[in-house]
């Protein structure tokens, strides 16, 4: 097995775009794009104040002139037969703004003009029912039209003292002037709330957002230049807001990550060591395999006996390192399947595992007669003398649970499947092996051991279309394997 995480894979890669590396210097941030938001929504809100403060403010405006009016009227009033003299009628119409005031004193209306007719009104305000709207609509006609030609009409009261009412003809372009005017305020002071607003709140998310995301960003691409160097994981905050929950998340993320990687790339190593080990270890059993070839020569019985099986044994463990690599690389080979008696397999894994009568171990089987499974009878041989040596090992070092230490192969059909049940009394398997139990290198069952044997064999039975598990509730260990006939499907 291979694993890219050198020089070589760095020069392997894809290169990233250089817009997807970094953001362009150009290109308006998170901080400018929040800014020109937090401008335009603090305008937003202005704009929305301002409509029925420029109508308040003309109405206000008004009001100040009738209440003028209405102290012009006092003084009309006070007068002796109310008369006045004609220069002081103009000086208050000057003063006031308008061209004339009509006041109405118990029952009797009085009449302040400069000149003897009034000019003529363009249309009437009465502000003593005017509805708001009816005022917002007036104010910004006013502002966006301009003033008429001919002076209004302002209608006001009841006034102070005995006045029921109050009149003015006033032109309407000191008016607008005083709106205008009133309006580039409004604007002025809005321009400098929005900017301290934005300000604040642009430090406030740069600081609290933008930065630790810059942050995180940065150091996600700092890992992505070298995923297998440790010190490159980023270094969470203490914060407990999402900020800080991102920020753990990808330091899981990264470190998770990096001891893949390192693991892969260890096991890279492992495969080039196994594939130089495996050139001589097949060239020594190739020796071997001739010399037990003259065992079967010799004219002891006991040597005759025993040199077929030694022969078919080195014949085996020559296939065996012929396809070690095979893990290390995509796939086991494809399984060269046929009909296989059960009871064979029995013998052969009890022949395998050095199991005799009166040993330590005892061996069981259950198997009807004439039980076969539609499998590659070297793969299949591989995956029981993997589970039988690890029950084994656990039955020697251990010892039984229960009575005398027991391996038991059963065997049945289900179906269109054969089943076959290898297990032990030994002492089972612990929580941590059980985890990860068909994982390489994880799910060890014993000290010492990479549980390696169990993946491999959970990778044979999976190419057969087949599944393997661990039962519950037996004592020991006790794996189910079920290995489908060829074209069915388990």
């Amino acid at each position: 097995m291979r694993s890219e995480t050198g020089p070589a894979a760095a020069a392997s890669a894809p290169p990233v775009p250089a817009a997807e590396a970094a953001p362009s210097e150009g290109r308006i941030g998170l901080s400018g794009r929040l800014l020109v938001l937090t401008v335009a929504f603090v305008m937003l809100a202005e704009v929305l104040i301002y409509v029925p403060s420029v109508a308040n403010f003309r109405r206000n405006w008004l009001n100040d002139r009738l209440v003028a009016a209405q102290t012009a009227a006092l003084v009309v009033e006070a007068s002796p037969e109310g008369m006045i003299p004609p220069d002081l009628v103009s000086r208050l119409l000057q003063g006031i703004g308008a061209r004339a005031i009509a006041v109405k004193i118990q029952g009797s209306r009085q009449l302040l003009s400069a000149s003897p007719m009034p000019p003529e009104v363009s249309r009437t305000i009465d502000l003593r029912e005017a509805a708001a709207w009816e005022l917002i609509w007036d104010a910004l006609t006013l502002l966006v039209g301009g003033a008429h030609g001919n002076p209004v009409r302002v209608i006001g009261g009841p006034g102070a003292g005995d006045a029921a009412f109050v009149e003015l003809v006033i032109d309407e372009g000191p008016l607008r002037a005083a709106m205008l005017v009133f309006s580039r305020n409004i604007l002025i002071l809005s321009l400098i709330i929005s900017a301290i607003t934005a300000g604040l709140v642009y430090l406030a998310l740069h600081l609290l957002i933008v930065r630790p995301v810059r942050r995180m960003a940065a150091g996600v691409t700092a890992f992505e230049r070298d995923p297998e160097d440790a010190s490159r994981i980023i270094a969470p905050s203490s914060r407990d807001d999402e900020i800080g929950l991102a920020e753990r998340a990808i330091a899981r993320m990264q470190a998770t990550l990096a001891a893949e990687l390192r693991q892969k790339k260890h096991l890279a190593a492992l495969g080039l060591a196994v594939s130089k080990i495996n050139h001589d270890l097949r060239n020594m059993l190739a020796a071997a395999q001739l010399m037990s070839d003259r065992l079967s020569e010799v004219d002891d019985p006991a040597a005759r006996r025993f040199a077929p099986r030694l022969i078919a044994t080195l014949d085996r463990a020559i296939g065996f390192c012929q396809a070690t690599l095979s893990y290390g690389r995509a796939a086991e080979p494809l399984p060269q399947r046929r009909p296989i008696p059960v009871a064979a397999l029995a013998e052969d894994l009890r022949v395998a595992l050095g199991i005799e009568e009166g040993g330590a171990v005892r061996f069981r089987t259950a198997i009807p007669d004439g039980l076969t499974v539609d499998a590659d009878p070297d793969q299949l041989a591989r995956v029981l003398l993997n589970l039988g040596r690890n029950a084994v090992q656990a039955l020697t070092q251990a010892g039984a649970s229960d009575g005398e230490p027991v391996l038991r192969l059963e065997g049945r059909r289900q179906g269109a499947a054969t089943v076959l049940t290898l297990a032990d009394n030994g002492p089972g398997l612990p929580a941590k092996a059980r985890a990860n139990l068909f994982e390489a290198f994880q799910g060890g069952a014993r000290a010492g051991g990479t549980g390696l044997g169990l993946a491999i064999s959970a990778e044979l039975v999976r190419l057969h279309g087949g599944t393997i598990m661990l039962e519950e509730g037996t004592p020991g260990a006790a794996f189910r394997i079920m290995i489908p006939d060829n074209g069915a499907f388990a």
